[in-house]
This record gives structure tokens, C-alpha cells and sequence, in this order.
């Protein structure tokens, strides 16, 4: 009963044109790295012609040259040892700007200087701060400042006198004020004044009667001679029976 089907299944045939079996092929051509490389692998077959002076050749030496780190420490590599250009190490400007930023840089050397000048002070008698500290202590003394100067004398008809009389009449208050103490109590009409004047006219100009005054209450008379009355005429006489 079952020799049948053993022997059958032993033979499978399959036609080569199912969609399945399409499928699969199409598939297969697709991840095959075979198939992947296969155009590659023709045109390293057929060669290649690239110029030593090509661009690309050109930039990529370029590249490679500055990435490089030795060609980056190249110019160092070759100075070490060199003569630096001067007769000792001292001499070099450079080392002598270090050596001496690491002086200023030395809390100990940078007081040293005003340790040893704190106690060796000298200031000459005719030093310019000197002579201003008495001049400044002779402004501000009490007894300078309170000493009497000598009682002058003078002519009361001498120009000097009079000049100085007149300058405190105009700084006195009481000669300053002596034309207000007079108006004080005098009477003063404000009409014709510049601040009424002022008002009315403004008042005018925000009257709103006058603002929109009709135009036939206006008061006007007509020119007799004008183009449209003498036209008016001389129509009116050509349209005449008489």
C-alpha cells in the first residue's frame, strides 16, 4: 500500500518556471557578492590610466603630507641641537624674557624690592608734595585763617569805593527786593494783558459757532462784472423776444 508512495517520494519534480522558483532566483542574483563585485572585477580586467601629476593624485599626497606627523615635526626634528645664534644660553632673548617672567612671577623677588626701600625713606625739604602738604595745611589753619589784616583808610569820593558801594547795592536783598515791596499793593488790570490777549484769541479759534457758520449767513455781494454774470447777460439778451 505504501510502496507506492515511498517510491514517489523519492523523485520530486519541479517546474523550472514556477513564481516560486523565479523568486528565488531573483533573490539569490540579488545577494550574491559574486554578482556584487562582478562589474568591479571587469574593469580591473580592462585597467586603469591615472597621470602621476593627476589631481586627485596631487591632493592626496598633499593630505597625506600635512596629516603625517612626521612631516608635521619634521622642521622640529631637524632644529634640535642646532646653534640658537647666540654666545651662551643667557644671551637668548627668549630664554632671558622667560627667566625673567618667572621672576616677576616669584611672590618672594617680587617683594623683596619694597621690603628693603620700607625703611630707607628720604624726601628732599623742596619736594613738590611737600611744599603743596604746607601750602594746603596753611589754607586750612584756624590761625591763619582768623588773622586780622591791617585797618586801610579810605577817601569815601575814591573811584574804588565808589564802585565797590554800588556792587553791594546790586548784591544787597533789600535793594533787590525794594521794587517788589513797592508793587506790593497796587492795583493791576489784567485786560490788554499778553495772557488775555492770548486767551481770547485761542478762544476764538475753538469756538465752535464760528467754526461752522453756514455759509448763507455769511454777508456777501455779488460782482456785477464776473465771467458768469456777464455770460448770464449775454444769453439772456440772445434768448429775448423782445
Amino acid at each position: 500500500y505504501t510502496e507506492a508512495w515511498d517510491a514517489d517520494k523519492k523523485s520530486i519534480h519541479v517546474m523550472p518556471d514556477t513564481p516560486d522558483i523565479l523568486l528565488a532566483k531573483a533573490n539569490a542574483a540579488n545577494i550574491s557578492n559574486k554578482r556584487y563585485v562582478q562589474a568591479w572585477e571587469e574593469a580591473k580586467k580592462k585597467g586603469y590610466d591615472m597621470r602621476a601629476d593627476a589631481i586627485p593624485i596631487k591632493t592626496a599626497k598633499a593630505s597625506r603630507d600635512i596629516a603625517s606627523d612626521y612631516k608635521y615635526k619634521e622642521t622640529h626634528e631637524k632644529e634640535k641641537g642646532h646653534y640658537i645664534g647666540c654666545p651662551s644660553a643667557k644671551e637668548d632673548p627668549k630664554l632671558a624674557w622667560a627667566a625673567r617672567a618667572m621672576a616677576l612671577q616669584n611672590d618672594r623677588l617680587y617683594k623683596k624690592g619694597y621690603n628693603d626701600s620700607k625703611t630707607q625713606i628720604h624726601i628732599p625739604v623742596d619736594a613738590l608734595s611737600v611744599q603743596a602738604a604746607k601750602d594746603c595745611q596753611a589754607l586750612v589753619s584756624d590761625i591763619d585763617y582768623r588773622q586780622y589784616l591791617h585797618q586801610w583808610t579810605c577817601l569815601p569820593d575814591q573811584n574804588d569805593v565808589i564802585h565797590a558801594r554800588q556792587a553791594y547795592d546790586l548784591q544787597s536783598d533789600n535793594v533787590y527786593k525794594s521794587d517788589l515791596e513797592w508793587l506790593r499793593g497796587i492795583g493791576w488790570l489784567t485786560e490788554g494783558s499778553v495772557d488775555v490777549v492770548k486767551a481770547k484769541k485761542a478762544q476764538e479759534l475753538l469756538n465752535d459757532r464760528l467754526y461752522r457758520t453756514r455759509p448763507e449767513q455769511l454777508k456777501f455781494t455779488s460782482i456785477t462784472d464776473s465771467p458768469d454774470v456777464v455770460l448770464a447777460k449775454t444769453n439772456a439778451m440772445q434768448l429775448s423776444d423782445v
